[in-house]
């Protein structure tokens, strides 16, 4: 059993069971305490702290939600295989590196990339556990092709959970399950024919914006105003499609308003042949009032297709993303589609259903929501010192915000200054696709910077940035 010599600082501002839970997991981290040791029992590490056993018990019990530790029943705690974890964590940062290197560029110390996400905070332990007991069923199904949409144990439990957090309606049947939302949108491309004139938000996302273009679609930048697509120009333009993320607009942050949705399900009702692609990649981050209803829950005519992911609730490379059909085009489907095989195993697929099932993947869900709140709380609190230098938008969801800068100075000045000092920052220019914007704006993502370095980061921008 491995002895812990733990130096608790009694008058610190950090709570004690946090001094102890942050002890063990850096020597976990560090190798100091290998995979398999033994650990104190909370009875016998209390009396040696002189501390009280829920203290104890609660850093464990933090250790255990995160995946450092396993208890093993009637014989204790022991430190679990973190290996993956670990490399996980670090692998990004050496191919990083190792890129800069290569460019005679220096690594950055803080980076807030806008599409980060924390793996710290993935239940590895429930994972582990649910793919041991989806193998060991032993069934020789698990490993025939499945239906082309995807299990219908795994649609169904999409289904609930939509319509529970995103007042989706829709029934196994409508959802098709893809290994990615490139995928997908491929998919629905050849679904709705070459040749669409589709209508993208300008800013956008420049994935989805290349993707419609190599499917041989004429893709027309819209402008927005200040309340998302502005559907006149979107009139105007002549698309049969338009591709909006209503709920939190990428890059921008704005939440479309009720009457604008209603606006664009009016211009998607005018012709039959219309449809909206609603991309609700984030949906699951809000820190101001109530989450915003899906467009698809107000939808009556069978014009919205919906989109999600889990890869930017758990981890990107959990390639499970889903699409929720309108029902006209549920038999269009199966017609033109349905030969083709499902791009998720059924395994990934049934660990998934199991993982939302027993409750794990809303425990995560809210606990990842604290802890991008708290980095929420400590990027907007460490860029007070700024506000006479810029404005703030976008920061009442997702996990990025803007910064608008009227002063004159450039994105590229800005980015520019910021990398001379460790510090990467991403121009909202990379996102636009039609006209430049006048102002410089800036992105800062926090999902995958713990708060000290946010703190630091922040710190050095007020430096370096401030002009008097």
């Amino acid at each position: 059993m491995h002895e812990l010599t733990i130096h608790l600082k009694t008058h610190s501002g950090t709570p004690l069971y946090e001094q102890i839970y942050s002890y063990i997991k850096e020597n976990i981290r560090e190798g100091k305490i290998v995979c398999g040791e033994k650990l104190p029992s909370t009875r016998s590490l209390c009396s040696y702290l002189e501390v009280s056993r829920s203290t104890v018990e609660l850093a464990y019990g933090q250790l255990l939600s995160e995946g450092y530790i396993e208890s093993v029943p009637c014989r204790g705690f022991f430190v679990a295989q973190v290996d993956d974890l670990l490399h996980l964590e670090a692998a990004p940062a050496r191919s990083k590196e190792r890129k800069e290197e290569k460019k005679g560029k220096p690594a950055f110390r803080y980076d807030f990339s806008p599409s980060g996400v924390d793996l710290r905070s993935f239940p590895y332990n429930a994972w582990r556990r649910l793919s041991r007991e989806v193998l060991s069923d032993d069934r020789t199904e698990l490993f025939r092709l499945g239906d082309p949409k995807g299990e219908y144990a795994f649609r169904s439990a999409i289904c609930r959970y939509l319509y529970q957090a995103r007042g989706v309606n829709c029934s196994p049947d409508q959802v098709v399950v893809g290994a990615g939302s490139d995928y997908l949108l491929m998919l629905l491309c050849s679904l709705l024919g070459r040749g669409r004139v589709i209508a993208v938000e300008d800013p956008t996302y420049k994935q989805a914006y290349r993707l419609f273009r190599s499917q041989s679609c004429d893709v027309r930048p819209i402008a927005m105003d200040g309340k998302g697509m502005a559907v006149e120009l979107l009139r105007a333009s002549g698309a049969d499609t338009a591709y909006v993320t209503p709920s939190h607009q990428y890059p921008t942050g704005i939440v479309m308003p009720i009457r604008r949705r209603m606006e664009l399900l009016g211009w998607a009702q005018e012709r039959e042949d219309r449809y909206i692609v609603e991309d609700d990649y984030d949906s699951e981050f809000r820190y101001r009032g109530k989450p915003i209803p899906a467009l698809q829950g107000y939808d009556a005519k069978g014009k919205v297709i919906y989109l999600g992911t889990f890869s930017k609730s758990i981890a990107p490379a959990i390639r499970l993303s889903y699409m929720v059909l309108p029902e006209p085009l549920c038999e269009a489907f199966d017609r033109k589609l349905g030969f083709i095989s499902s791009t998720v195993s059924k395994v990934d697929q049934l660990i998934m259903c199991r993982f939302i099932e027993e409750g794990y993947y809303e425990r995560h869900l809210n606990k990842t929501r604290a802890l991008y709140r708290g980095r929420h709380d400590q990027l907007i609190a460490g860029l007070k010192g700024l506000a006479g230098e810029c404005r703030i938008s976008g920061e009442n969801a997702g996990v990025h915000l803007l910064l608008h800068f009227a002063d004159g100075r450039t994105e590229q000045e800005l980015i520019g200054t910021a990398a001379a000092h460790g510090i990467r920052v991403y121009g909202l220019s990379d996102y636009v696709v039609g006209e430049r914007q006048k102002e410089a704006v800036i992105l800062l993502g926090y999902a995958n910077m713990p708060e000290e370095k946010i703190r630091e980061a922040c710190a050095i921008l007020e430096k370096i940035w401030k002009k008097s």
